[in-house]
């Protein structure tokens, strides 16, 4: 069963979707359910912004990192000062992404021959079956070009999240447009804005039934109810922003930073882990959880994946899209 048909719900902008709708949704997530299959984005994503964002001033200042409240790992919450770098107002798109392979003839580590598998590929999500109850396979031949493997594309999708990215990949495109991935702490301190909630839009995830990011809806692997209007990744800027007016700094796709998540860079035995951080549309309330801005995760650094992106930090003001294309 090729699992390219269940597209994007109506509804978007983090409306909750009538029960029609729902009940429509299921069925459809029953089927690819039973068939191992997860859906993909929209065969047509669109876009949400009328134009590409330019990247937010993010001023120096105090702040918290961290929290008492939650996972282990975010403990415990501690005051940091950040700020004074431009930062990608959005993630890393797939567009984006094509400018810089075509302006390098750069080839991704999905792209190359995987260790362990002695194939290229890259890791994706898959809906959990009686045969195979792991959610994630690794699926030869897919990379950014391909994210949910052979058989997918980007039509359409240009708007979206690059994902199957490495944290090389995403260093090798942060250094072609003159920037940097962001540290953990300037990244928390991005997304935060200055909040103290538990979720950067307030106390609630959903205030007055309206979800402020794109995650899972449901149980956690078997069906997502797409609430938020997808059922996958979905364009930037499909949810309001926050105080620096940075979109998707929560749920959509997991971010790579340039912390080491055990602190080393790579003295230690086995692969460096680096911390991703904002939790993606497959963080759910009964499982992961960590659509929150002090959550904090470890990822393989050459293992990329169908829900891990990236965005960039510039140390000075960023250089213009002409110039991008210059190298």
């Amino acid at each position: 069963m090729l699992c390219l048909e269940l597209t994007r719900k109506a509804g978007g902008q983090g409306k909750m979707a009538g029960a029609r709708q729902q009940g429509s949704a299921f069925a459809c997530l029953l089927l690819l359910a039973l068939g191992g299959c997860a859906p993909p984005p929209a065969a047509d994503a669109g876009e949400c912004l009328a134009e590409a964002p330019t990247p937010r001033w993010i001023p120096a200042g105090a702040g918290v990192m961290g929290s008492d409240e939650a996972y282990t790992e975010e403990r415990p919450a501690r005051p940091v000062a950040s700020g004074g770098f431009f930062i990608d107002a959005r993630e890393v798109t797939n567009d984006d992404f094509a400018r810089f392979v075509t302006a390098t003839g750069y080839v991704t580590d999905a792209e190359r021959t995987q260790p362990g598998f002695g194939v290229p590929g890259a890791a994706v999500f898959t809906y959990p079956t009686p045969a195979n109850p792991s959610w994630w396979r690794f699926a030869e031949g897919a990379s950014w070009r391909q994210p949910e493997g052979p058989g997918s594309d980007l039509t359409g999708q240009g708007s979206l999240p690059v994902v199957q990215v490495s944290q090389r990949d995403a260093q090798a495109y942060a250094a072609w447009a003159g920037g940097r991935l962001p540290t953990e702490t300037e990244w928390e301190f991005a997304a935060r804005a200055g909040s103290t909630t538990r979720y950067v839009w307030g106390p609630t995830l959903a205030p007055d039934g309206v979800l402020r990011a794109n995650t899972w809806q449901g149980p956690f692997p078997v069906s997502n109810t797409g609430e938020d209007g997808f059922l996958s990744r979905a364009p930037g800027g499909c949810f309001p922003p926050n105080a620096f007016e940075l979109y998707d700094m929560i749920g959509n796709v997991w971010e790579w930073t340039m912390t080491p998540y055990d602190g080393q860079r790579g003295d230690g035995a086995g692969e460096v882990r680096y911390t991703i951080k904002g939790g993606s549309y497959l963080c759910a309330e009964n499982y992961c959880h960590r659509f929150r801005a002090s959550a904090r995760q470890a990822q393989e650094a050459g293992l990329p994946t169908n829900h891990i992106g990236f965005r960039v930090v510039y140390d000075e003001s960023p250089r213009s899209s002409e110039e991008e294309n210059k190298g």
